[in-house]
């Protein structure tokens, strides 16, 4: 018989260790990673040496060969990883938590032996991001080491870190102008935040570390001729790309849609603050026509913060 019994936490049941380890394979959705996005930063020591620090956190490990299920695995503290000098060419070192279960692999004692431990695979890749093959481990940071150097310093740190299950947050936010709110274009046909109804007030999460916003001013009317102009957004300080407007020449007078959207980074200052969110429209003056939107205009913002290491 194949299936794995009795079903968890069966009362008076005995239950393998590898039954709760696909009880965390199943809960995490088969991902694996750190767990929040500061957690197991890899960086130097505070008097830089031959060694780097691992900082607190908590990461979850799959195993490499099915039915292994995953293992949950945290740090409290600085913990100090080794890592060899380079002699007369450089070198780079993957540093990764690693599990080796004796079920699985290796010989280690798990009353006397650590399971779960700080590993370098030494003199890989310089664009490796992941461990060897059938290592049950996920990585933390490669270090680039200049050759005849003995010091690691935050420069040769390349965070490698993925977050096994990023949080995601997304909203739609909707808006129509109450009465007609004209735009000819400026003189300098720059950017202005347009119609004035497109405008929310959003709270930025303290996990946040990127966003993905499209705009769309659905229905808005352009008059007196033809318009060339570019549409974007902006929260807070972060403005997206623009997308070009173009109706060519008319005399009468169409709807038209604009939208642009874009991913964008968030800075640290604007986590866990409130910040405006706006459409954008930039016209020359020149231009013969104007826009209008009115009453029959909708402005559709869709926001989606994702979390992402730090």
């Amino acid at each position: 018989m194949t299936l794995i019994n009795p079903p968890l936490l069966t009362h008076g049941g005995t239950h393998e260790a590898r039954a709760f380890r696909m009880m965390i394979r199943d809960l995490a959705r088969g991902s694996q990673g750190v767990t929040e996005a500061d957690d197991l930063k890899v960086r130097q020591l505070a008097t830089p040496s031959a060694a780097v620090r691992v900082l607190d956190g908590s990461g979850i490990v799959r195993g490499a060969t099915w039915g292994q299920g995953s293992y949950t695995q945290y740090n409290v503290g600085d913990h100090t990883v080794p890592i060899a000098p380079t002699a007369a060419s450089p070198r780079s070192d993957l540093v990764c938590l690693r599990v080796e279960d004796p079920e699985y692999e290796g010989t280690r004692d798990p009353e006397t032996d650590e399971i779960g431990y700080f590993h370098v695979v030494s003199n890989v890749a310089a664009n490796l991001t992941v461990p060897p093959n059938g290592m049950t481990a996920i990585p933390l940071a490669r270090i680039d080491i200049p050759a005849n150097t003995a010091v690691i310093t935050d420069a040769m740190i390349k965070d490698v870190r993925r977050i096994a299950n990023p949080r995601r947050e997304r909203k739609l936010y909707t808006a129509s102008p109450p009465s007609d709110q004209n735009w000819p274009g400026n003189a300098a046909g720059s950017f202005v935040a347009w119609p004035p109804a497109a405008r929310w007030n959003i709270t930025v999460p303290g996990w946040a570390a990127t966003v993905r916003i499209t705009m769309t001013i659905a229905g808005v009317q352009v008059l007196l001729g033809g318009i060339w102009g570019s549409s974007a957004w902006k929260l807070g300080t972060v403005q997206g790309q623009s997308v070009t407007a173009d109706t060519g020449k008319t005399d009468g007078s169409e709807r038209i849609h604009l939208i642009s959207a874009d991913t964008r980074s968030i800075p640290t200052s604007m986590r866990n603050t409130v910040q405006q969110l706006s459409a954008l429209i930039a016209m020359d003056s020149d231009s013969a026509g104007i826009l209008q939107a009115d009453v029959a205009t909708t402005v559709i913002a869709d926001v989606e913060f994702e979390e992402g290491v730090l």
